[in-house]
């Protein structure tokens, strides 16, 4: 699972991206800018396969059912705790959702629940994105909240950072197919704005170290460099993933115990930040993916397409 945000008192110059010479944005006038620039270039579909669809959210409707299906997953199967606002609303929802782009999967002929209620397409997969130049003019990124990114960002200055979160997808859709739409969404995004790096907040479930020692001790020793894609969690609230020595790791079992999600990361080449992360409110162990567009494998490119073709041209019956 990766998602992000909770507040943070750390302002945009505290990150390492240019503080910026106009005031930050409020979310209302960010959203009045965003519908504006929406109502003059139409969000087109990023895929089909199926009757499932992946696109970009197109209003705040659509922003709030991916909200809902967060907050099924997150706090209702998971065990993150709800405020009371989020209890009484049944969404996960902060204070960047506004400024981020939400990709989603929508079934167009999901199953009826009720022979009373007419069938309609419902969101089943959705993934949260936010550029850094829209980072910059907001609220910042959520993974400054956890690591210390001003270093990695300065020292790539040249390059666009994109940061992935809140990804989830409803139970009876967690198949190869929902989420081989949801990622094609998001690299087709990639293409799209032209980003370089990819960065989030990759969880493990449950805040007990030791359960998660064999996994962390392997990220630690196998996926963590020393070189200038390197970035470390914020010193006062790090845990040492350096557990277990080397010698002693058994990568294959590592790796089962690791989450699919963070598997996937690593599969296609991404980096792990030094140290780890709790989360209490999420209930989780957070690492810091690092994953330059450019070290992505071939292999993976070549499978989605080098211009997003995989699931373009698949027409709903």
């Amino acid at each position: 699972m990766i998602r992000f945000f909770r507040n943070s008192s750390n302002q945009a110059g505290d990150m390492g991206i240019s503080a910026p010479r106009k005031k930050l944005h409020s979310a209302k006038s960010w959203l009045r800018s965003k519908k504006t620039n929406q109502n003059s270039e139409k969000i087109e579909t990023l895929g089909r396969l199926g009757n499932l669809e992946v696109r970009l959210a197109r209003n705040a409707s659509e922003i709030r059912k991916a909200q809902t299906l967060r907050y099924k997953v997150f706090y209702k199967e998971m065990d993150a705790k709800a405020s009371v606002g989020t209890k009484l609303l049944r969404r996960d929802s902060d204070r960047l959702d506004p400024f981020c782009d939400h990709v989603l999967v929508i079934d167009h002929k999901p199953e009826k629940t009720s022979r009373l209620k007419p069938r309609r397409a419902k969101v089943v997969g959705t993934y949260r994105l936010l550029r850094q130049d829209v980072a910059e003019k907001t609220s910042g990124f959520y993974s400054q909240d956890e690591f210390d990114i001003a270093p990695l960002l300065r020292r790539h200055a040249s390059l666009r950072f994109l940061e992935l979160g809140r990804s989830c997808v409803l139970k009876p859709y967690r198949t190869k197919k929902t989420v081989e739409l949801l990622w094609h969404g998001v690299w087709s995004y990639i293409l799209a704005h032209k980003m370089d790096v990819l960065i989030g907040c990759a969880s493990f479930e449950g805040t007990d170290v030791k359960k998660h020692a064999l996994a962390l001790s392997y990220l630690h020793h196998f996926h963590t460099k020393d070189d200038e894609w390197q970035a470390s969690a914020i010193p006062e609230i790090c845990v040492d993933m350096n557990i277990l020595e080397k010698d002693t790791i058994d990568v294959k079992k590592a790796l089962l115990c690791m989450p699919p999600l963070m598997k996937g990361y690593l599969r296609i080449g991404a980096m792990i930040g030094k140290g780890a992360v709790i989360d209490k409110q999420f209930n989780t162990i957070d690492v810091l993916m690092i994953l330059p567009v450019s070290k992505i494998s071939e292999k993976y490119i070549g499978y989605f397409g080098a211009d997003a073709t995989r699931y373009a041209e698949k027409e709903m019956p």
